[in-house]
């Protein structure tokens, strides 16, 4: 059995105190954290519960020309949420796949980001909506492009004592579609071979977000024209770097990238069209 320290603060300036001590790790939903647990992958001194934590909030809120998600926002929440369903439908899709329903009563989004997997369902739709994470630490909150966040396999940019208080989406200024799509291995709970989110807007411009594709998710973007041909299909992939694993090969990754990737993009067409 690990030992470890538990510790439930109630104010934000307490957790980030307590989580700047050595070999302190935060506890959201802990549906990664307690399997790391389990496997012995990770070996705490001291467990911060956060869910006592008020200061990060539990709620969707709109905010002027953007959406905010609290810190503490489970998937279900998302998935149930009529205005990320709205403006955000390939979120509120990429939500639905995370894991169980019992995971997903659990599981947060911002811990689904901290946790900082190159398969995390959530990421390649934030990555597309051009989504901010807000990280809150000793001295001040900071914002963070997503596809700044993100350093290698389980490493973001957070640094000792911060933690992530909320996401911000821009509600897009004119109608656009989007789409989400992913490959796994069966049916079910399972994490993505393969995943991609799109986004369209009427000037024909296109933000691709890609999952396990690469050591992190990533970004890459393009014109509706420019995807006309197969070079320009080819320009866009450059940017993933696909392994093989117990998951899938590095080949077939390749080939499903570029067969979901134009379907998302196609689905997102159809979704500009009915939303125009």
């Amino acid at each position: 059995m690990t030992w470890f320290e538990y510790h439930r603060p109630q104010s934000l300036g307490e957790a980030s105190d307590l989580l700047r001590r050595d070999g302190a790790v935060a506890l959201a939903g802990g549906t990664d954290l307690l399997v790391a647990l389990r496997h012995r992958a990770v070996r705490p001194a001291l467990m911060v519960d956060l869910k006592a934590v008020t200061d990060i909030a539990d709620g969707i809120e709109v905010e002027g020309d953007r959406i905010r998600i609290g810190g503490r926002v489970v998937m279900s929440r998302l998935t149930g949420d009529e205005y990320v369903n709205r403006h955000f439908p390939a979120l509120a899709q990429a939500a639905t796949v995370v894991g169980s329903v019992q995971i997903r009563n659990r599981a947060t989004l911002a811990g689904n980001l901290c946790n900082a997997s190159p398969a995390a369902d959530t990421a390649p739709a934030l990555l597309a909506y051009g989504a901010t994470v807000f990280a809150s630490g000793p001295a001040d909150t900071r914002p963070i492009a997503v596809e700044e966040f993100f350093t290698g396999p389980g490493t973001t940019v957070l640094e000792r004592g911060e933690i992530v208080t909320a996401v911000e989406l821009p509600i897009p200024p004119t109608a656009v579609g989007s789409a989400f799509a992913r490959v796994t291995r069966r049916r079910g709970v399972d994490l993505a071979s393969v995943s991609v989110a799109c986004t369209l807007d009427p000037s024909g411009r296109t933000r691709f977000g890609f999952g396990a594709v690469g050591p992190t998710p990533l970004l890459a973007e393009s014109t509706s024209d420019d995807l006309a041909t197969d070079d320009g299909w080819s320009r866009l992939l450059a940017v993933t770097s696909p392994i093989t694993d117990v998951r899938a090969g590095a080949e077939y990754r390749r080939a499903m990238l570029r067969v979901h990737s134009r379907r998302a993009l196609h689905a997102a067409s159809v979704d500009l069209r009915a939303a125009t």
